[in-house]
């Protein structure tokens, strides 16, 4: 027996590759709905405690092509003519999957896992049913963690920011560029949502001021508007001074800085911490050393996503299931360090950067095809990622016109 916390984009497809390998499996989804992160809701929180999951905001394109956003076996469907696609369609998507495979009668909607803890050989799961107001355990063989990481806002802490008056929003609860009407808004991070919400917000905005520390100037020269900035030096009540001294006064800040892992319904004794973003220990950035029947799907950043958390769940499945045996823990940990070891020796000591891949994607996919026996990405993944990479920095304002065509395993078309 399975469980699966949350129904989003890698919860689907952990609940679909272990109902194929003959478990039986639940997926819990705390919303009324599937779809995850997906979900355009205006929700704001209500105080301090309440959470808001989506991070969707108002005319959001992805900036992936629906080509590489696909399932391994299930793709886009054709009549879509657009790859850079909206939201509701990849809503729209996501509940076409769970239909296909028959998913629904397996996911319990408006039910939040509260706790999870490992007893001697199972795991203990305490599982709240809003509809009935009760909450009940429930006890399973193996963990699948999928509750996605867009919803913890990262908020970097900057001198003076408890002196400026104006207003400070993360990205996170960004919903419309009308918010932003006639007012100078500072945005810090030039990431691919910090690019895309300045080049929404620009178009209600007197002016904006795009604060960022990317080794490369991106291209803002379509966006009159637009102030390219180094990093804030300290906040002052009326704006902020920047590392190069430049002064500017504005009555916004809005902070595109990422998000933070966090597990809230997992009790200490699962033996996984979280220290800036690196979550150990585990074993090929999925299993959980200490407990290995509780694998944790998606947290690899700068991949191919829908791609990656069906191939871990392939992956773990195998373990799972008893058609491949697990190393040793001391194996595991060794592996474990090693991979650090050599990230740490490329000069990149950073935590928050441990399950970064970029690159080492491709090792990674190697890898987890080789040591279980599974099929790898095809090669035109491979390819049309690449062919996207960096676009939301250099054409920003043109390359969501691009449309591809996926030919056979290896080659695609660009605009053909």
């Amino acid at each position: 027996i399975h469980v699966q916390i949350l129904a989003g984009t890698a919860g689907l497809c952990a609940l679909k590759n272990s109902l194929e390998a003959g478990l039986d499996a639940v997926a819990y989804e705390r919303g009324t709905e599937i779809g995850g992160t997906w979900i355009f809701s205006e929700k704001m929180p209500e105080d301090e405690y309440d959470e808001v999951h989506s991070s969707m905001y108002e005319g959001l394109r992805t900036n992936l092509p629906k080509e590489v956003m696909g399932y391994p076996d299930y793709s886009y469907p054709d009549d879509i003519d657009e790859s850079f696609i909206t939201s509701q369609q990849v809503l729209d998507f996501l509940r076409s999957y769970a239909k296909h495979f028959k998913l629904e009668p397996h996911i319990k909607l408006k039910h939040e896992v509260i706790r999870v803890r490992p007893r001697l050989d199972d795991w203990e799961v305490y599982v709240w049913d809003h509809s009935t107001d009760t909450c009940d355990p429930v006890y399973y063989d193996f963990v699948y963690v999928c509750n996605g990481h867009y919803t913890e806002p990262d908020m970097p802490q900057i001198e003076g920011m408890e002196v400026f008056r104006g207003k400070k929003m993360h990205s996170h609860l960004y919903r419309k560029a009308d918010t932003f009407k006639d007012e100078s808004v500072l945005i810090i991070g030039a990431g691919p949502s910090g690019m895309d919400i300045c080049n929404h917000v620009r178009t209600a905005a007197k002016e904006v001021f795009l604060s960022h520390h990317l080794p490369t100037t991106p291209n803002t020269a379509f966006m009159d508007n637009v102030s390219q900035k180094p990093d804030v030096e300290r906040f002052t009540p009326n704006g902020a001074v920047f590392k190069d001294g430049s002064e500017e006064t504005f009555g916004h800040v809005l902070f595109c800085t990422g998000y933070k892992y966090t597990f809230p319904c997992l009790s200490t004794d699962v033996g996984v911490q979280v220290i800036d973003n690196f979550v150990q220990p585990l074993w090929k950035h999925c299993i959980n050393i200490n407990h290995p029947t509780m694998a944790f799907i998606g947290l690899p950043f700068n991949v191919i996503p829908t791609h990656i958390f069906d191939m871990q769940v392939r992956f773990t499945v195998k373990f799972f299931t008893g058609e491949r045996e697990f190393p040793t823990r001391e194996e595991m940990i060794a592996e474990l360090e090693q991979e650090i070891g050599e990230r740490w020796g490329c000069g990149v000591h950073n935590r928050k950067k441990a399950h970064q891949m970029g690159e080492r994607q491709f090792v990674y996919y190697n890898e987890l095809a080789r040591l279980a026996g599974i099929e790898n990405i095809k090669p035109v993944i491979h390819k049309l990622m690449k062919d996207c990479g960096k676009k939301y920095i250099f054409d920003l304002d043109t390359y969501r016109s691009n449309k591809y065509t996926i030919i056979d395993d290896d080659n695609f078309l660009k605009n053909g």
